[in-house]
Protein backbone atom coordinates (compact mmCIF):
# COMPACT_ATOMS: atom_id res chain seq x y z
CA UNK A 1 0.00 0.00 0.00
CA UNK A 2 2.96 2.26 0.51
CA UNK A 3 4.48 2.00 -3.16
CA UNK A 4 2.31 4.54 -5.41
CA UNK A 5 2.62 2.10 -8.59
CA UNK A 6 1.90 -1.02 -6.58
CA UNK A 7 -1.29 1.05 -5.69
CA UNK A 8 -2.02 2.25 -8.99
CA UNK A 9 -1.89 -1.43 -10.06
CA UNK A 10 -3.89 -2.41 -7.43
CA UNK A 11 -6.88 0.23 -7.83
CA UNK A 12 -6.67 -0.64 -12.04
CA UNK A 13 -7.58 -4.64 -10.30
CA UNK A 14 -10.09 -3.19 -8.09
CA UNK A 15 -11.93 -0.98 -10.68
CA UNK A 16 -12.69 -4.09 -13.02
CA UNK A 17 -13.75 -6.40 -10.57
CA UNK A 18 -15.92 -3.61 -8.81
CA UNK A 19 -17.12 -2.99 -12.42
CA UNK A 20 -18.48 -6.71 -12.74
CA UNK A 21 -19.79 -7.17 -8.95
CA UNK A 22 -22.26 -3.70 -9.42
CA UNK A 23 -23.15 -4.43 -12.56
CA UNK A 24 -25.09 -7.78 -10.74
CA UNK A 25 -25.90 -5.44 -7.78
CA UNK A 26 -28.27 -2.97 -9.69
CA UNK A 27 -29.83 -5.67 -11.48
CA UNK A 28 -31.73 -6.15 -7.76
CA UNK A 29 -32.65 -2.11 -7.14
CA UNK A 30 -35.72 -2.08 -8.64
CA UNK A 31 -37.14 -4.14 -5.69
CA UNK A 32 -36.22 -0.64 -3.68
CA UNK A 33 -39.24 1.16 -4.50
CA UNK A 34 -41.50 -1.89 -3.40
CA UNK A 35 -39.98 -1.92 -0.13
CA UNK A 36 -40.49 1.93 0.03
CA UNK A 37 -36.97 2.98 0.35
CA UNK A 38 -36.67 7.33 -0.45
CA UNK A 39 -33.83 8.16 -2.96
CA UNK A 40 -31.83 11.65 -3.76
CA UNK A 41 -30.16 11.94 -6.91
CA UNK A 42 -26.98 14.04 -6.56
CA UNK A 43 -26.25 16.83 -8.75
CA UNK A 44 -23.70 15.88 -11.66
CA UNK A 45 -20.95 17.74 -9.89
CA UNK A 46 -20.93 15.57 -7.00
CA UNK A 47 -19.98 12.44 -8.89
CA UNK A 48 -18.84 8.92 -6.81
CA UNK A 49 -20.13 10.08 -3.46
CA UNK A 50 -17.92 8.41 -0.87
CA UNK A 51 -19.31 9.14 2.62
CA UNK A 52 -22.90 10.11 3.91
CA UNK A 53 -23.50 11.43 7.51
CA UNK A 54 -26.45 12.74 9.29
CA UNK A 55 -26.44 15.53 12.06
CA UNK A 56 -28.97 15.34 15.01
CA UNK A 57 -31.65 17.40 12.67
CA UNK A 58 -31.64 14.62 10.32
CA UNK A 59 -29.37 16.95 7.54
CA UNK A 60 -27.70 14.84 5.81
CA UNK A 61 -23.81 15.50 4.21
CA UNK A 62 -22.26 13.61 1.18
CA UNK A 63 -18.34 13.67 0.10
CA UNK A 64 -17.24 13.33 -3.28
CA UNK A 65 -14.09 11.94 -4.24
CA UNK A 66 -13.95 12.78 -7.63
CA UNK A 67 -15.08 16.50 -7.43
CA UNK A 68 -14.52 17.20 -3.95
CA UNK A 69 -16.96 19.84 -1.77
CA UNK A 70 -20.02 18.13 0.72
CA UNK A 71 -23.19 18.57 -0.09
CA UNK A 72 -26.22 19.22 2.41
CA UNK A 73 -29.46 17.36 1.68
CA UNK A 74 -32.50 18.77 4.30
CA UNK A 75 -33.68 15.74 6.34
CA UNK A 76 -36.93 15.28 4.08
CA UNK A 77 -34.31 14.77 1.03
CA UNK A 78 -36.04 17.56 -0.98
CA UNK A 79 -33.53 20.28 -0.78
CA UNK A 80 -29.86 19.35 -1.84
CA UNK A 81 -27.25 22.63 -1.53
CA UNK A 82 -23.79 23.30 -1.11
CA UNK A 83 -22.56 22.86 2.54
CA UNK A 84 -18.37 23.16 1.09
CA UNK A 85 -17.49 24.46 -2.34
CA UNK A 86 -14.99 21.84 -4.23
CA UNK A 87 -11.52 23.22 -3.47
CA UNK A 88 -12.74 25.40 -0.46
CA UNK A 89 -10.88 26.09 2.88
CA UNK A 90 -7.96 24.02 0.69
CA UNK A 91 -9.93 20.47 0.43
CA UNK A 92 -9.27 18.54 -2.67
CA UNK A 93 -11.25 14.71 -3.23
CA UNK A 94 -13.85 14.49 -0.21
CA UNK A 95 -14.03 11.06 1.75
CA UNK A 96 -15.16 10.29 5.27
CA UNK A 97 -17.70 12.43 6.91
CA UNK A 98 -19.09 12.38 10.20
CA UNK A 99 -21.55 14.86 12.03
CA UNK A 100 -20.32 15.85 15.63
CA UNK A 101 -23.27 16.69 17.73
CA UNK A 102 -20.82 17.64 20.76
CA UNK A 103 -19.26 20.08 18.89
CA UNK A 104 -21.75 21.07 16.33
CA UNK A 105 -18.84 20.45 13.66
CA UNK A 106 -18.53 18.34 10.83
CA UNK A 107 -15.78 16.78 10.05
CA UNK A 108 -14.33 16.10 6.65
CA UNK A 109 -11.61 14.01 5.33
CA UNK A 110 -9.59 15.60 2.33
CA UNK A 111 -7.49 13.86 0.12
CA UNK A 112 -4.98 13.82 -3.20
CA UNK A 113 -6.68 10.80 -4.60
CA UNK A 114 -4.93 10.87 -8.21
CA UNK A 115 -3.30 7.33 -7.11
CA UNK A 116 -6.91 6.26 -7.27
CA UNK A 117 -7.48 8.13 -10.78
CA UNK A 118 -9.62 10.98 -9.07
CA UNK A 119 -7.94 14.45 -9.67
CA UNK A 120 -10.20 16.77 -7.57
CA UNK A 121 -11.05 20.31 -8.09
CA UNK A 122 -7.31 21.66 -6.74
CA UNK A 123 -3.85 20.42 -6.26
CA UNK A 124 -3.91 20.88 -2.72
CA UNK A 125 -1.19 17.94 -1.29
CA UNK A 126 -1.28 15.58 1.30
CA UNK A 127 -4.01 14.22 3.64
CA UNK A 128 -6.68 16.29 5.90
CA UNK A 129 -8.99 16.04 8.23
CA UNK A 130 -10.82 19.56 8.51
CA UNK A 131 -13.63 20.39 11.25
CA UNK A 132 -16.42 22.60 9.77
CA UNK A 133 -19.27 24.80 12.07
CA UNK A 134 -22.56 22.82 10.77
CA UNK A 135 -24.29 26.05 11.26
CA UNK A 136 -21.92 28.51 9.77
CA UNK A 137 -20.12 26.18 7.74
CA UNK A 138 -16.29 28.40 8.77
CA UNK A 139 -13.41 25.94 9.42
CA UNK A 140 -12.77 24.97 12.80
CA UNK A 141 -10.05 22.64 12.63
CA UNK A 142 -7.48 21.54 9.73
CA UNK A 143 -4.73 18.64 10.51
CA UNK A 144 -2.63 16.90 8.14
CA UNK A 145 -2.31 13.30 8.35
CA UNK A 146 1.84 12.68 9.31
CA UNK A 147 3.38 10.88 6.88
CA UNK A 148 4.40 10.57 3.19
CA UNK A 149 1.86 8.05 2.43
CA UNK A 150 -1.46 8.66 4.20
CA UNK A 151 -5.35 9.08 3.14
CA UNK A 152 -7.83 9.46 5.37
CA UNK A 153 -10.43 7.50 4.74
CA UNK A 154 -13.18 7.49 7.84
CA UNK A 155 -13.92 8.37 11.45
CA UNK A 156 -15.23 7.43 15.22
CA UNK A 157 -15.51 9.59 17.94
CA UNK A 158 -15.23 7.78 21.39
CA UNK A 159 -17.26 9.42 24.42
CA UNK A 160 -14.38 11.56 25.40
CA UNK A 161 -14.31 13.27 21.96
CA UNK A 162 -11.48 11.81 19.90
CA UNK A 163 -11.43 11.44 16.55
CA UNK A 164 -10.23 8.02 14.98
CA UNK A 165 -9.19 8.03 11.29
CA UNK A 166 -8.23 5.02 9.03
CA UNK A 167 -5.12 5.37 7.26
CA UNK A 168 -5.52 3.62 3.88
CA UNK A 169 -2.52 3.82 2.95
CA UNK A 170 -0.93 2.43 5.79
CA UNK A 171 -1.63 0.21 8.62
CA UNK A 172 -2.39 2.91 11.07
CA UNK A 173 -5.09 3.91 13.51
CA UNK A 174 -4.41 7.62 14.01
CA UNK A 175 -6.09 9.74 16.93
CA UNK A 176 -6.75 13.23 17.48
CA UNK A 177 -7.49 14.60 21.24
CA UNK A 178 -9.82 17.62 22.08
CA UNK A 179 -7.78 20.65 20.98
CA UNK A 180 -4.90 18.90 19.77
CA UNK A 181 -3.39 20.19 16.77
CA UNK A 182 -1.32 16.99 15.61
CA UNK A 183 -2.40 13.16 14.97
CA UNK A 184 -0.51 10.82 17.40
CA UNK A 185 -0.87 7.14 16.06
CA UNK A 186 -3.41 5.46 18.11
CA UNK A 187 -2.21 1.17 16.29
CA UNK A 188 0.25 0.44 13.90
CA UNK A 189 -0.15 -3.24 12.95
CA UNK A 190 0.97 -5.27 9.76
CA UNK A 191 -2.35 -7.34 9.55
CA UNK A 192 -3.95 -3.86 9.05
CA UNK A 193 -2.26 -3.70 5.59
CA UNK A 194 -4.72 -4.34 3.31
CA UNK A 195 -6.41 -0.76 2.84
CA UNK A 196 -8.27 0.43 6.10
CA UNK A 197 -11.71 1.84 5.54
CA UNK A 198 -14.80 1.92 7.49
CA UNK A 199 -14.28 2.41 11.83
CA UNK A 200 -16.50 2.23 14.43
CA UNK A 201 -16.64 2.31 18.07
CA UNK A 202 -18.18 -1.03 19.76
CA UNK A 203 -20.71 -0.88 22.90
CA UNK A 204 -17.67 -2.52 24.60
CA UNK A 205 -15.55 0.34 23.99
CA UNK A 206 -13.46 -0.92 21.47
CA UNK A 207 -12.70 0.05 17.81
CA UNK A 208 -13.97 -2.44 14.90
CA UNK A 209 -12.27 -1.65 11.84
CA UNK A 210 -12.55 -2.99 7.73
CA UNK A 211 -10.28 -3.24 5.04
CA UNK A 212 -11.55 -2.52 1.41
CA UNK A 213 -8.89 -4.37 -0.10
CA UNK A 214 -8.35 -6.85 1.79
CA UNK A 215 -12.31 -7.95 2.49
CA UNK A 216 -11.18 -8.07 6.53
CA UNK A 217 -12.72 -7.23 9.91
CA UNK A 218 -10.65 -6.26 12.84
CA UNK A 219 -11.50 -5.16 16.47
CA UNK A 220 -9.03 -3.42 18.31
CA UNK A 221 -9.21 -3.71 22.16
CA UNK A 222 -9.06 -0.43 24.03
CA UNK A 223 -7.79 -0.43 27.62
CA UNK A 224 -7.68 2.94 29.56
CA UNK A 225 -7.41 5.02 26.56
CA UNK A 226 -4.68 2.57 24.58
CA UNK A 227 -4.75 0.17 22.24
CA UNK A 228 -4.48 -3.75 22.94
CA UNK A 229 -4.63 -6.85 21.10
CA UNK A 230 -5.77 -6.54 17.06
CA UNK A 231 -7.73 -9.96 16.05
CA UNK A 232 -9.24 -10.55 13.05
CA UNK A 233 -12.59 -11.41 13.27
CA UNK A 234 -14.07 -14.92 11.35
CA UNK A 235 -17.30 -14.25 9.01
CA UNK A 236 -19.27 -16.36 7.51
CA UNK A 237 -18.70 -15.06 3.79
CA UNK A 238 -15.61 -13.58 2.08
CA UNK A 239 -16.46 -9.83 2.26
CA UNK A 240 -16.24 -8.21 -0.92
CA UNK A 241 -14.66 -4.77 -0.93
CA UNK A 242 -16.16 -3.61 2.74
CA UNK A 243 -16.64 0.35 3.19
CA UNK A 244 -18.82 2.33 5.68
CA UNK A 245 -19.24 1.05 8.79
CA UNK A 246 -21.26 2.33 11.40
CA UNK A 247 -21.97 1.73 15.43
CA UNK A 248 -26.06 0.39 15.14
CA UNK A 249 -28.01 -0.95 18.38
CA UNK A 250 -26.27 -4.21 19.49
CA UNK A 251 -23.56 -4.07 16.69
CA UNK A 252 -23.37 -2.64 13.28
CA UNK A 253 -23.95 -1.62 9.92
CA UNK A 254 -21.86 -1.93 7.28
CA UNK A 255 -21.67 -1.26 3.26
CA UNK A 256 -19.96 -3.39 0.94
CA UNK A 257 -19.09 -2.33 -2.87
CA UNK A 258 -20.08 -5.44 -4.19
CA UNK A 259 -24.03 -4.08 -3.18
CA UNK A 260 -24.28 -5.68 0.11
CA UNK A 261 -26.08 -3.30 3.01
CA UNK A 262 -25.74 -5.62 6.23
CA UNK A 263 -26.03 -5.70 10.09
CA UNK A 264 -22.68 -6.91 12.01
CA UNK A 265 -23.05 -8.78 15.13
CA UNK A 266 -19.82 -9.51 17.20
CA UNK A 267 -19.54 -12.35 19.51
CA UNK A 268 -16.31 -13.58 20.90
CA UNK A 269 -14.04 -13.56 17.81
CA UNK A 270 -17.05 -14.00 15.27
CA UNK A 271 -19.31 -11.79 12.95
CA UNK A 272 -22.67 -12.33 12.30
CA UNK A 273 -23.64 -10.97 8.68
CA UNK A 274 -27.25 -10.36 7.76
CA UNK A 275 -28.43 -8.73 4.90
CA UNK A 276 -30.60 -5.72 4.61
CA UNK A 277 -30.72 -4.97 0.76
CA UNK A 278 -28.78 -4.55 -2.48
CA UNK A 279 -27.47 -1.36 -3.70
CA UNK A 280 -25.30 -0.45 -6.54
CA UNK A 281 -22.04 -0.10 -5.32
CA UNK A 282 -22.46 1.35 -1.96
CA UNK A 283 -19.62 3.50 -0.13
CA UNK A 284 -21.29 5.02 3.10
CA UNK A 285 -24.10 5.04 5.39
CA UNK A 286 -25.76 6.35 8.39
CA UNK A 287 -28.50 6.48 10.62
CA UNK A 288 -31.28 9.42 10.57
CA UNK A 289 -34.56 8.54 12.29
CA UNK A 290 -36.15 5.72 11.52
CA UNK A 291 -34.28 5.53 7.92
CA UNK A 292 -30.96 3.77 7.18
CA UNK A 293 -29.03 6.05 4.27
CA UNK A 294 -27.09 4.84 1.85
CA UNK A 295 -24.59 6.71 -0.25
CA UNK A 296 -23.91 4.86 -3.99
CA UNK A 297 -20.80 5.69 -4.71
CA UNK A 298 -20.34 2.80 -8.33
CA UNK A 299 -16.16 3.27 -7.41
CA UNK A 300 -15.85 0.60 -9.79
CA UNK A 301 -16.79 2.91 -12.59
CA UNK A 302 -14.37 5.24 -11.54
CA UNK A 303 -11.76 4.42 -14.72
CA UNK A 304 -14.89 3.85 -17.00
CA UNK A 305 -16.06 7.56 -16.67
CA UNK A 306 -12.68 8.30 -16.97
CA UNK A 307 -12.04 7.25 -20.61
CA UNK A 308 -13.30 9.94 -23.73
CA UNK A 309 -16.26 9.96 -24.78
CA UNK A 310 -18.08 7.62 -22.14
CA UNK A 311 -21.08 8.83 -20.42
CA UNK A 312 -21.05 8.55 -16.27
CA UNK A 313 -23.58 7.04 -14.31
CA UNK A 314 -26.22 8.79 -12.15
CA UNK A 315 -25.49 9.15 -8.17
CA UNK A 316 -27.75 8.69 -5.37
CA UNK A 317 -28.39 8.15 -1.68
CA UNK A 318 -31.09 5.81 -0.66
CA UNK A 319 -32.54 4.64 1.90
CA UNK A 320 -34.53 1.91 3.67
CA UNK A 321 -36.71 1.30 6.83
CA UNK A 322 -34.66 0.80 10.33
CA UNK A 323 -35.12 -2.48 11.13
Amino acid sequence: MRNPSRLARRSSLLHHAMWLSLSVASLSLPALAADGATSVRLPDTSRFPESVTADANGTLFVSSIADGGVLKVGADGAVVSQFLKPGEHGTRSTFGLLADPKRGVLWVASNDATPLGAKGPTVAEGAWVKAFDVATGAMETSVRLPGAKALANDFALDGDGSLYVTNTFAPQILRLKPAATEFEVFVEDPTLSKGLDGIAIGADGNLYVNTFMGGELFRIEVKQGKAGKVTQLETPRPLKFPDGLRTFKDGFLMVEGSGALSRVTVSDNSAKIEPIQQFAGPTGVTVSGDRIWVSEGQLGLMSKQAEAGRDGPSFHLRSVDVR
